[in-house]
């Protein structure tokens, strides 16, 4: 297949959709299981804009493991290849899978399967900055956090010790990019799905 980025890849991080494993915060407005397929919509949702245009390879990172049947199902349906998320904690596994793809590409982007707010645009505008120059890209929430990031080298300093789920991610890692004299992109501010709240924005026709 061709794509307009063959030296890039996109990688998706994914969780297993179990029943009480994935979305708990939208619990209890919804029960456990409705909580779990409103995960699969939204990373079915998140694979058909990442494809809706030719822009990169697409690896699925998938957690605890990549023989889920969501998962197989995921790769019979779409040009993608599965990996397996590996570390203790976020950030561990995030620089993992940055330290792979980067064996192999010379840019990697990575993103959640939550954020339907996130574009084709923003994901080629991404790829665009890292080709030209810039060592980071971020793509900051309105929580506080982001919801993309993308480098050409492994920046470990990025991941270690960061307050994962806080409201304050997105300024330490603009504090540490600045530290470490790394060129930095931003993207405009987007908005994931955390919260009923949000789930119900996602529902909405204006999405």
């Amino acid at each position: 297949m061709s794509v307009l980025f063959p030296d890039c890849v996109l990688l998706i991080f994914c969780k297993a959709p179990q029943p009480g494993q994935v979305k708990t915060r939208l619990q209890p407005a919804l029960t456990a299981e409705q909580a779990m397929a409103a995960h699969m919509v939204l990373t079915r949702f998140t694979l058909d804009r990442a494809f809706r245009q030719a822009l990169c390879d697409v690896r699925l990172y998938c957690a605890p493991d990549t023989e889920h049947d969501f998962f197989q199902q995921c790769a019979a349906d779409y040009p993608l290849t599965l990996h397996l998320q590996s570390g203790a904690g976020l950030g561990e596994r995030m620089h993992a899978a940055f330290v792979e793809a980067l064996r192999d590409y010379r840019h990697a982007v990575l993103i959640g399967c939550d954020c339907p707010s996130l574009t084709g645009a923003d994901l080629q505008q991404a790829f665009e900055v890292l080709s030209h120059g810039a060592d980071l890209v971020l793509g900051p929430a309105e929580d506080g956090g982001y919801v993309l990031i993308g480098m050409n080298q492994p920046q470990p300093g990025l991941f270690a010790n960061m307050p994962w789920g806080s409201d304050a991610v997105m300024a330490e890692t603009r504090l540490r990019s600045t530290a470490a004299g790394l060129k930095l992109h931003q993207l405009p501010k987007q908005w994931d799905v955390d919260t009923v709240e949000d789930w119900r924005r996602f529902q909405t026709p204006c999405r």
